[in-house]
């Protein structure tokens, strides 16, 4: 068997070498500019770990705790980076325990090309030891999977996947190499990128009768309002996106996944959409007559009760996908293709403008909800402390310039209602699919992905207890990542519900917790626990300051709700301010 370096050393017409199946994995993954993997070896893809230990130099695996925690890392490096995060795992439970970051990651349209080791080819469907139908399992959430049985297709495959998984809309591939694949010497002619596949057509085709007609429509608006979502990161249309918003005036609000890719101080910048969302954009969503939403889906937590959401608009659904558009609401006009080539083109048609007694009306409602709410929740006099003004110091002291990455619960929802965000790709949740357990590992893969920058983690004592075990992965390889715990001794979204739709009925909510501060000493990781108002400035201080990862355990108010809130049922104009209001 031949190494990868003497195949590069050929003239490249006639190169061929005798090399493994686990080797082209390696050369795959070098030829991809893959810096950064995460994993968990095992018996089924040993060899693929073994050839990988001659190219520790090159490329750094991150060996985590579980590997849940391996694809929510790989998750956080991509979202944050904007490259496809990678992830091994071996067969059978180590297959299975990438199924909900599959998911996760296939929802929120996330790069990943995930390569697990399967049982020996004639081994399959013997129930063998670790064996697992993986491919059956995964096909709904992942973009694409494929098994290989023989070692001759490994250049191809990957090359496909990798071509899948970052192109079109992004999402998750999975590819399942059987041990005898990997062990299998034959002659390999090196590794071709894929850049097409005949029956995938990763960007429809741009109608310019769709841009004129979106155009014709939005210069004839009085009451245009923009949405975005996620799509503008995705396309990296940041820059186009912000033109076209400055150009028509128009007031832009975000959704979870959308946060970020404009500063959330941005004077054309009305807030976030969402059963949590901002009063104003979600209420004034019925008074538009023209809404322009650009790369987001519809999802039921923005639009609430589908026939109450602007039933008064005429709506331009600018996505990639054209399964979004009108999947959950009638367009008038779809406009289809990446936003980083639909926008300029939209940009150039619409009229300059500027609409001051429409955005007078998000004023006003702006002022209602920071007086009757965010000003008590930022800003209390006394009593325990806020999640808000938690969030609140920290923007102070980080000055929006951090990536924060929350877990799902209380404490995301206020978080992506008050962080302040100046950089792009700086908000990492898990927006669909409400895993738990996401945001700790997320944030170790974040820091890899962005190591110039301070990556904060914040998650509450349920979320956090779910992949705790991640600490292992800190103390192991050190990366500088700042944990916040919100801890309200409650399952504090689930326990909301529970007070304010079925009379306080708290059926096992109440969950006890370990000394985090302690877990965390466990691994080395240092750490401190404060309860008190005039604690916070300097904690959250020193805890920035910390010359490596630093745990912080906040003490909150138990029975706090998360406000505004669109109740289940209910309208965007039905949102409420406060719990006298259901």
């Amino acid at each position: 068997m031949e190494t990868i370096e003497n195949l590069k050393k050929q003239p490249k017409e006639n190169a061929v070498v005798k090399t493994s199946g686990s080797l082209a994995v390696i050369d795959a993954l070098l030829s991809e500019k893959v810096d950064t993997l995460f994993g968990y070896p095992g018996g089924a893809i040993m060899p693929i770990y073994d050839a990988l230990y001659d190219y520790k130099d090159k490329i750094n695996h991150i060996l985590v705790r579980h590997e849940q925690g391996a694809i929510h890392a790989a998750q956080g490096y991509a979202r944050v980076s904007g490259k496809t995060g990678v992830v091994f795992a071996t067969s059978g439970p180590g297959a299975t325990n990438l199924v909900t970051g599959l998911a996760d990651a296939m929802i929120d349209s996330t790069p990943l090309v995930c390569i697990t080791g399967q049982v020996f080819a004639h081994l399959l469907g013997t129930d063998a030891f670790q064996e697992t139908d993986i491919i059956n399992i995964t096909t709904p959430i992942t973009k694409w999977n494929y098994q290989i049985t023989d070692a001759t297709e490994i250049p191809e495959i990957l090359a496909k996947a990798f071509f899948i998984a970052k192109t079109g809309r992004p999402g998750p591939v999975l590819i399942d190499i059987t041990k005898n694949a990997q062990l299998q010497i034959f002659d390999y002619k090196g590794y071709r990128p894929c850049i097409h596949i005949r029956s995938y057509r990763a960007e429809p085709i741009i109608r310019n009768e769709y841009i004129e007609k979106a155009a014709a429509i939005i210069n004839q608006a009085k009451k245009p309002f923009v949405v975005f979502g996620q799509g503008v990161l995705l396309g990296t249309a940041e820059k186009e996106f912000i033109e076209f918003i400055e150009k028509g005036g128009f007031p832009t609000a975000w959704t979870i996944m959308g946060m970020s890719a404009i500063p959330t101080d941005h004077p054309l910048g009305v807030g976030m959409v969402g059963m949590h969302g901002n009063y104003a954009p979600n209420f004034l969503t019925n008074e538009c007559d023209v809404l322009i939403a650009v790369g987001m889906r519809f999802d039921d937590r923005v639009t609430g009760r589908l026939d109450k959401y602007a039933k008064q608009a005429q709506i331009i659904h600018l996505d990639i996908d054209p399964s979004e558009i009108e999947k959950n609401v009638p367009v008038a006009v779809p406009v289809w293709g990446n936003c980083k080539q639909t926008l300029p083109l939209l940009t150039a048609l619409i009229e300059e403008k500027k609409h001051p007694e429409w955005f007078k009306e998000f004023e006003i409602r702006n002022k209602k909800e920071y007086t009757t709410l965010i000003d008590k929740e930022l800003h209390p006099a006394e009593g325990e402390l806020t999640m808000g003004e938690v969030l609140q110091v920290l923007n102070e002291l980080t000055n929006g310039d951090a990536v924060i990455v929350t877990d799902v619960g209380q404490h995301q929802m206020v978080a992506c209602r008050y962080a302040k965000q100046n950089k792009s790709r700086s908000n990492i949740t898990s927006g669909g699919l409400g895993t738990m357990g996401y945001a700790l590992p997320a944030a170790i893969g974040a820091k890899y992905g962005a190591p110039e920058r301070q990556v904060v983690a914040i998650m509450g004592d349920g979320g956090a207890q779910m992949n705790i075990q991640e600490f292992g992965t800190i103390m192991q390889f050190k990366p500088n990542v700042k944990i916040i715990i919100l801890n309200n001794r409650f399952l504090g979204m689930v326990r909301q519900w529970q007070e304010l739709f079925h009379e306080k009925r708290y059926s096992f909510t109440d969950i006890q917790s370990p000394d985090f501060v302690q877990v965390a000493k466990g691994y080395r990781i240092d750490g401190k626990q404060i309860s008190k108002r005039e604690e916070l400035r300097s904690s959250l201080k020193e805890m920035l300051d910390h010359p490596s990862s630093f745990l912080l355990e906040v003490a909150v108010a138990q029975e706090d709700n998360v406000f505004p809130m669109v109740p289940q049922g209910k309208g965007v104009a039905e949102i409420v301010l406060t719990k006298e209001e259901i």
